[in-house]
């Protein structure tokens, strides 16, 4: 492999008549700092938001009602809790998302609750508990949930007096997630199936976007094919969710299902279409918006197609033509066992097995344990700095500090100093509310408000739903303390204290925070690059029958288009994850920052590696002629020298590639995606 050095950009480091507009420039906030504080598109989720205010302001109402407003506020509290944590769609995972982490938040306060206020026995203990909340952090997204619970409960618990005896703060505040459990399922009899339904249909509607786009701009369709894989993942993570316990049992989840698999062949189809660099006719987006509908109506009719005649010798146009009246047919049949209604990522495992496999990744990951190591060390600084200095309330440090260092918020740099500006800005709310509304009954429609801002402001980005939150637990924790106003300069000092400790003990002692690994995250996307092209091209295994004989080819092929399903399918959701890994090294700071700036070119240029390497099989299935092995052999050598380079090399690097991209045949656009991400440079 011959290394080239990278050219300079023209007149770098060279002053220009722009110099004053530079020195400007430079006092602008960092891009990384303007990025997170840019409020998303998403739009807001008003059923979540009514659901929340009333989650939140119905137990204080109810404790005012009763007398006890700490014993409302304290199942107010766990109903926040339950409102951080309803993130999900199908109701099944909603209620494994809400109920299984108040199991965990319930133990967490006891535990807290057990050590109040004696000293470093507290400290030892909450520095256990973090250990613990990290490492089962890393298993997936409700044990994340559980994790934070677990820890943010048992702070709330050694920070704050309870009511006795010890069992009475669990209690309520386990009935307080409850509550949010039980408003969330009174939609269920309603809309059971319709989240299912609503993320197929929107895998159509996502696809009928990139087939607009094939053909045009490559950033526009690039924008589009990611969506599409977004759609594709929250679709199949929806529907295998439930598919885990009841597949073969339900005619409704099968049919989906299918429906859902019939998508795959125009999915594959677009990169091909993308490459003739011909726009497809506005007839193939119509119809694939109407097959949208048809899933999201629930109808078992066949789609009336008003469909061109793909042209003569284009493999391309015959794969989407085939790929659509496959769809139709699918959505149109009533009975889904006709079709193969495999998930495209394998079957799940038996829970047993999964169980056994998230203890053995929680005791012998180094991920977990380094994640669950920076978790104790920066929650057991925190509160033996509380118990040494006197600080006045002092469970908001280590409380800042769990809510920094959760490991499905992105970057721990970026959320240390977004989390203080929301902060900040979530207690110029609160000071308002303390200072202006009076305590008690005005405090239930302060609170109906506020709860609503939380899915509002969170769906924006991490500063705005700090900011949400804030104004709610301090709320909250006036009606257990009484501190009042008093709370407002105290909670601004906390959260600037427990930021920093996260800053230097949970950022700057890691090597691995500032001295990312995205290069070899990288280099593990390309090999899987190299991995889809052999097991596109290569030859098919040999599978043998029940008696050992030797199986039919009819069966060797449809096991090697299995195969390759699943192997297309694991690479597009990894490349996705490697994008999103990409995204969040952009909010850090330089050196961080600048590096994941410098790969991203390389990012897209794999992306684009896969998309004409399934291209180029879709060709092949519609009559074009197969690849030699050895021209299939030299696109996977120089894959795999492109990987060992990434993972040899801090900065992108520039190299000549071996492959000839003038060879005419089926692999001619792959082989120039390949040259082209071998030629990448830095984007400086």
């Amino acid at each position: 492999m011959t290394t080239e050095p990278i050219p300079t950009p023209p007149g770098a480091g060279a002053p220009g008549p722009g110099k004053d507009r530079h020195r400007r420039s430079a006092l602008a906030p960092p891009g990384w700092l303007l990025k997170g504080l840019r409020p998303s598109s998403a739009p807001v989720p008003w059923a979540a938001a009514v659901r929340a205010g009333v989650a939140l302001a119905a137990p204080l109402a109810a404790g005012f009602a009763l007398d006890e407003p700490e014993y409302g506020a304290l199942v107010s509290m766990g109903a926040l809790s339950g409102v951080i944590g309803d993130t999900a769609d199908a109701y099944r995972m909603r209620i494994l998302n809400i109920a299984v982490p108040q199991l965990f938040g319930a133990a967490g306060v006891a535990l807290g609750a057990l050590v109040y206020g004696r000293g470093w026995v507290a400290v030892g203990a909450l520095t256990l508990v973090a250990l613990v909340s990290g490492m089962i952090s890393t298993i997936g997204t409700v044990a994340s949930v559980a994790g934070l619970l677990l820890l943010l409960n048992a702070v709330v618990g050694a920070g704050i007096p309870l009511p006795e005896p010890w069992w009475t703060a669990p209690v309520l505040l386990a009935a307080g997630g409850l509550f949010v459990l039980l408003l969330t399922l009174l939609g269920w009899p309603l809309r059971g199936r319709q989240p299912e339904r609503a993320a197929v249909a929107a895998t159509y509607r996502s696809l009928a976007g990139l087939l607009e786009a094939a053909g045009g701009p490559p950033a526009a369709y690039e924008e589009h094919r990611h969506a599409v894989t977004q759609a594709l993942d929250q679709a199949y993570d929806l529907l295998l969710g439930r598919r885990a316990r009841v597949h073969g049992q339900n005619p409704s989840l099968s049919r989906m299902l299918a429906r859902l698999n019939a998508v795959i062949p125009l999915v594959e189809a677009a990169p091909a279409a993308h490459l003739r660099r011909r726009p497809l006719p506005p007839e193939i987006p119509a119809a694939v918006r109407r097959l949208a509908e048809a899933v999201e109506s629930e109808r078992a009719e066949r789609v009336v197609l008003d469909l061109p005649e793909p042209p003569e010798g284009v493999q391309a146009a015959r794969a989407i033509d085939t790929g659509l009246r496959h769809a139709a047919e699918v959505i149109a049949e009533r009975d889904p066992y006709r079709h193969n209604i495999d998930d495209r990522l394998g079957r799940p495992a038996a829970l047993r097995i999964r169980v056994r496999r998230a203890a053995r990744a929680v005791l012998f990951s180094g991920a977990s344990w380094r994640y669950g190591l920076r978790l104790a060390l920066c929650i057991g600084l925190a509160q033996a700095l509380v118990s040494v200095v006197e600080v006045e309330h002092s469970y908001w440090v280590p409380l800042t500090v769990t809510f920094v260092l959760k490991p499905d918020f992105g970057s721990v740099f970026s959320r240390a100093v977004l989390r203080a500006l929301g902060t900040a800005g979530g207690l110029v709310i609160a000071a308002a509310v303390l200072g202006e509304v009076p305590r008690g009954w005005w405090d239930v429609p302060v609170m109906l408000v506020l709860g609503a801002l939380i899915p509002a402001f969170s769906v924006k980005g991490y500063a705005f739903q700090t900011a949400a939150i804030t104004p709610v637990i301090l709320l909250l924790s006036d009606l257990l303390n009484h501190a009042g106003f008093d709370l407002i300069r105290p909670r601004l000092l906390d959260s600037l204290i427990g930021c920093g400790i996260v800053l230097v003990a949970g950022y700057l002692l890691w090597p691995e925070s500032w001295h990312t690994r995205i290069g070899d995250r990288l280099a593990d996307a390309v090999d899987d690059a190299a991995r889809y092209v052999e097991r596109a091209f290569g030859p098919l295994p040999a599978r043998a029958g029940a008696d050992g004989a030797p199986a039919d080819p009819q069966s060797a092929l449809r096991a090697a288009r299995t195969a390759r399903l699943q192997a297309r399918r694991r690479i597009y959701r990894d490349l996705s994850s490697v994008r999103c890994e990409f995204q969040r090294a952009l909010t850090e700071p330089p050196p961080t920052g600048a590096r994941a700036a410098a790969w991203w070119p390389l990012v897209v240029a794999v992306e684009r590696i896969v998309d004409a390497t399934t291209a180029a099989r879709v060709r092949v299935n519609h009559g074009a002629s197969a690849p030699a092995a050895d021209e299939v052999t030299a696109v996977v050598t120089e894959l795999h020298g492109l990987a060992d380079g990434i993972r040899h090399s801090s900065e992108p690097y520039a190299v000549r590639a071996a492959l000839d991209t003038r060879e005419p045949g089926v692999l001619s656009p792959l082989r120039q995606e390949v040259a082209a991400a071998r030629a990448i440079t830095s984007p400086t």
